[in-house]
């Protein structure tokens, strides 16, 4: 976001998106306690703002709140990542058919656009984890947002984004403990093309194809990190 954008919006929700991708970035770990005094110190913002920015972020799974403990960064499981993987498949699905029914020739330009955007990126970038490149990360996301922009549901679209940020957290995480990155510009090309062409059923597969491909990789990494995660 660009400075000044950001001093104009008000603390909270300042407080909000800077909370928010720091612990979808997982520069906070798992678990970890999240003291006001603390945030309010880092952030250089007030406990006010930060304690409705965090009870925001309860709100979309990210946090959890505790009476009388505080609030904690939410922990990362493999039962964590199957039930968020199920949820997104009933989401997603339903929000790219809808898109796919009822886009019109700006949300074909706005997916074309987003593609090629995140296809110059991943030319320019070497072997090591995408996620982990925060211009990667930015591009990625603005793409698979860019698919559902059809759809006519604003709640749809919404659960949409707040899903794929919890997804996103477990990306971070497990590219941090993985060997052999997944690739997936082949897959993003072949879902746009399926897109494009409003082909409901291949697309809606592929789509199935990619979010499972997430977990999967996810949950060996999680697997097979020394220890494990606490459930």
């Amino acid at each position: 976001m660009d400075p000044t954008t950001e001093t104009e919006l008000p603390l909270a929700e300042r407080a909000y998106r800077r909370l928010r991708q720091a612990i979808v970035r997982c520069e906070f770990p798992p678990g970890q306690r999240l003291r006001v005094d603390e945030l309010s110190k880092h952030y250089e913002i007030s406990s006010s703002p930060l304690r409705e920015a965090l009870s925001r972020l309860s709100e979309q799974g990210l946090v959890r709140a505790f009476e009388n403990r505080g609030f904690h960064v939410a922990p990362l499981s493999v039962a964590g990542i199957a039930d968020l993987t199920r949820v997104r498949l009933l989401v997603e699905c339903e929000a790219l058919r809808d898109a796919m029914a009822n886009g019109r020739d700006a949300w074909e330009a706005g997916v074309v656009a987003a593609a090629h955007s995140l296809s110059l990126v991943e030319q320019r970038l070497g072997d090591g984890p995408l996620v982990l490149d925060e211009n990667w990360a930015a591009r990625h996301r603005d793409y698979h947002l860019a698919i559902y922009a059809g759809c006519t549901s604003p709640m749809l679209k919404s659960l949409v984004a707040e899903l794929f940020d919890n997804a996103e957290r477990y990306r971070h995480f497990s590219a941090r403990h993985r060997k052999v990155d997944r690739k997936k510009n082949a897959e993003h090309q072949r879902l746009l093309t399926a897109v494009l062409a409003r082909n409901d059923d291949k697309a809606v597969g592929l789509l199935r194809q990619h979010i499972s491909g997430t977990e999967r990789n996810v949950t060996e990494a999680l697997l097979h990190m020394e220890g494990g995660i606490s459930q």
